[in-house]
């Protein structure tokens, strides 16, 4: 499958620079893939098709601030690393720049020595694992020093860290934020559960995947970065009981969707587990575990606009996008969202 089938034309000035002050309030495309329409609401107005029974599934992964800016120890020359998980104690795997000048032995200092570091492997696409050293606790020396990871195509400084986190934000380990979640307010939440719309929650810590391009011209040669998640018993209780009741499992993001997707493909059931996951969806391929999604504008010809391809269909998703580009909704991260059923 050729790559450019998922290409398609999307101008700069399209791409969200900046969050809006009020999460909800961002624009909402309603899909419903049955009938092949497309509506155009806002974010606020998603009660209005959901159901009482029905599940929203989110992924709590919060963001770590996991852009460090230090130097070379022997030369002084500046680097960027940038944290993608935690390997074991003070081991992490991370992506540093420029790649080529940080070689196998290298120490990194950060904040005139707070931090230091010492590359242990060299990984490709400028990966590499590194051992940390500081005093104190490792997390409160990164909220001192890292900045938030903001996705290479947000030029704009983000002044609040908290808005590139979800309201439910929880487990420590993220790369990057599951964007589809922003838009939720705690009220709107609160507004939800009281309608009678059951609320579950996952965890899929977002890594190296999400900023690595498609560099093949077949998709089926592309390999995805596997990423850690974890299921609880309770949310895997829920889910099947939800089920069993007749009610939609409304997957909020791509990560969420990643994660029941896994779950179901190795137990055929929703149950209690953790691991890594390295799935790759995308047409022809169906999804088994989900029956509604909420998902924001992606990049062309990303893994993620074949996911939600292989979801609604690649004509339909396509003539979506075309029509938000014409109706100039906001894409990526701090973009408008669609919800497909």
């Amino acid at each position: 499958m050729d790559i450019k089938q998922y290409d398609f034309e999307l101008p700069e000035e399209l791409i969200a620079q900046v969050p809006l002050q009020d999460r909800s309030s961002s624009r909402l495309m309603v899909c419903d893939r049955g009938a092949e329409t497309i509506e155009h609401h806002h974010f606020s107005d998603i009660e209005r098709f959901l159901k009482p029974g029905d599940c929203l599934v989110l992924n709590d992964t919060r963001v770590l601030p996991a852009r460090l800016f230090g130097v070379k120890e022997d030369t002084g020359g500046k680097v960027e690393v940038l944290l993608l998980h935690q390997e074991a104690g003070d081991e992490w795997e991370v992506l540093v720049k420029p790649a080529k000048k940080v070689k196998l032995g290298t120490r990194l200092v950060f904040g005139d020595g707070k931090l230091t570091a010492e590359v242990t492997e060299l990984q490709d696409h400028g990966g590499r694992k590194v051992r940390f050293s500081y005093e104190g606790i490792f997390l409160e020396v990164l909220e001192s020093l890292g900045e938030m990871p903001l996705p290479p195509y947000i030029k704009e400084q983000l002044p609040d860290r908290e808005r590139y986190q979800t309201v439910y934000a929880k487990e420590e380990g993220s790369a990057a934020a599951p964007t589809a979640g922003l838009h939720f307010t705690n009220e709107l939440l609160e507004n939800l559960q009281a309608s009678g719309v059951n609320i579950a929650y996952l965890t899929l810590h977002v890594g190296l995947g999400t900023f690595r391009p498609v560099s093949v011209d077949n998709v089926e040669d592309h390999d995805m970065h596997a990423e850690f998640y974890q299921v609880s018993q309770e949310t895997a209780d829920q889910l099947n009981q939800v089920k069993k009741q007749g009610g939609r499992i409304i997957s909020v993001g791509t990560t969420s969707t990643r994660t029941l997707e896994t779950i179901i493909r190795d137990y055929g059931t929703f149950q209690e587990a953790s691991g890594w996951t390295d799935i790759f969806i995308y047409p022809p391929k169906k999804l088994k575990a989900i029956d509604g999604l909420i998902t924001n504008f992606h990049l062309p010809k990303s893994t993620l606009i074949m996911l939600v391809s292989a979801f609604a269909g690649r004509d339909f998703v396509l003539e979506a996008y075309a029509r938000a580009v014409k109706n100039k909704y906001r894409f990526f991260s701090f973009g408008d969202a669609m919800l497909i059923i």
